[in-house]
């Protein structure tokens, strides 16, 4: 539940950089314009906007409200009219002029998200609107135009100082907010945040081999699992010996609507594990907690969340470099091992659980095997 109460601060420039300072109010109560308190002392700024700001739970919230006084004042009240009809069940209309307010249409949007997409989907959104309802001045929705959305752009860039990739992701998420209010073609398409697609990284034959020389018997399963299956961590994590077929052998990606776990795009799968990685689960198979259904449990049967902890830590041991070592490295490995030695694209797809062929055509990264070695020798010799 949203805390009532909605301060009005600015966002100035201090000694002490960037801050958000408490208003000041004259004697009848109005704001006085341009007016903050800066360490106990008034201080006159005239640059910088206004933000109300309030709390929900333990989480502070900020918009953007102009650089007018009054207009800021009045956002203020209108906020704290707001919040106290939520918090008392009562569903805030949409104005008599037909236009919607922002605040209202971006908690509506939110509320629906968290009761009908994952929880790492609402926290995107989440994130992306505040972001955007910081940046953009506009009360009604109806208003917004193309000059908020590259404000918007320009905001992450140099205001959040995000990766240009994180800033396109975040700039798509308003987007697809925009197109569910049936807001359409406000941005070209070089508005677009621009980022250059890297290509995906992969693991040396020999950064492995100093890894797994480095791990006890639990943490080269562990990783010889993600390497071997190609799974992401969420998968991994939420793994059940009921997914794993040691006859086969294959494992499955499979819904788990008792930890209140879904593959991503609600796809299930299979994917064929080679005999090696079967050898190794019959033993941790043999003496696994028969009572507990995952894979990789914690001591009290629960998802195991530090599996990147772990690799870091195993990498510091092998006197590797901790920042070249992270869980998706495994997936896209396996993808490009596969895809180099011979499986087609479809089928790769398939293992991977991705909804489009693109997606999969990241991983075809040329071969740097001895023989293609031998094949360029061979033209130019």
């Amino acid at each position: 539940m949203a805390n009532r109460e909605v301060n009005l601060t600015k966002r100035v420039k201090t000694t002490q950089g960037l801050r958000y300072c408490p208003v000041v109010l004259s004697a009848n109560g109005r704001v006085k314009p341009d007016v903050v308190i800066v360490d106990g002392h008034e201080e006159r700024h005239v640059e910088g906007a206004y933000y109300v700001e309030w709390y929900e739970g333990a989480r502070r919230r900020r918009l953007s409200v102009g650089k007018n006084a009054a207009d800021a004042s009045a956002r203020r009240i209108q906020k704290e009219a707001e919040l106290n009809a939520i918090n008392h069940g009562v569903a805030v209309s949409a104005p008599e002029n037909g236009r919607r307010s922002v605040a209202v249409v971006v908690a509506d949007f939110l509320e629906e998200t968290k009761l009908t997409k994952k929880p790492k989907t609402y926290a995107a959104y989440s994130t992306s609107l505040t972001y955007f309802t910081e940046s953009c001045t506009k009360i009604y929705l109806e208003d917004i135009e193309r000059r908020d959305l590259l404000n918007f752009s320009a905001f992450l860039r140099d205001e959040k100082e995000l990766h240009p990739r994180t800033c396109w992701n975040k700039f798509s998420n308003v987007m697809s907010f925009l197109k569910a209010q049936n807001i359409r073609g406000l941005a070209k398409k070089n508005d677009w945040p621009s980022y250059v697609e890297e290509e995906p990284e992969v693991y040396e034959q020999a950064e492995l081999d100093k890894l797994f020389a480095a791990c006890d018997e639990q943490e080269r399963l562990w990783f010889e699992f993600f390497l071997m299956t190609g799974m992401r961590e969420q998968e991994v994590m939420h793994a059940y010996w009921s997914d794993v077929n040691l006859a086969a052998p294959t494992v499955r990606v499979s819904h788990k609507p008792d930890l209140g776990w879904t593959p991503k795009a609600y796809k299930e799968r299979e994917i064929p594990i080679p005999e090696k990685l079967v050898q190794s689960l019959k033993v941790q198979k043999a003496k696994s907690d028969k009572a507990c259904k995952l894979v990789f449990p914690t001591a009290g049967c629960r998802p195991k969340l530090n599996f990147l902890d772990c690799l870091k830590a195993v990498a510091d041991r092998a006197k590797l470099s901790k920042e070249d070592f992270y869980l998706h490295k495994f997936r896209a490995t396996f993808a490009t091992r596969c895809l180099w030695a011979g499986v087609d694209l479809r089928t790769v797809q398939q293992w991977l659980g991705h909804s489009d062929m693109e997606s999969t055509m990241r991983y075809l990264k040329p071969s740097r095997s001895q023989h293609v070695r031998d094949k360029v020798n061979e033209i130019f010799a």
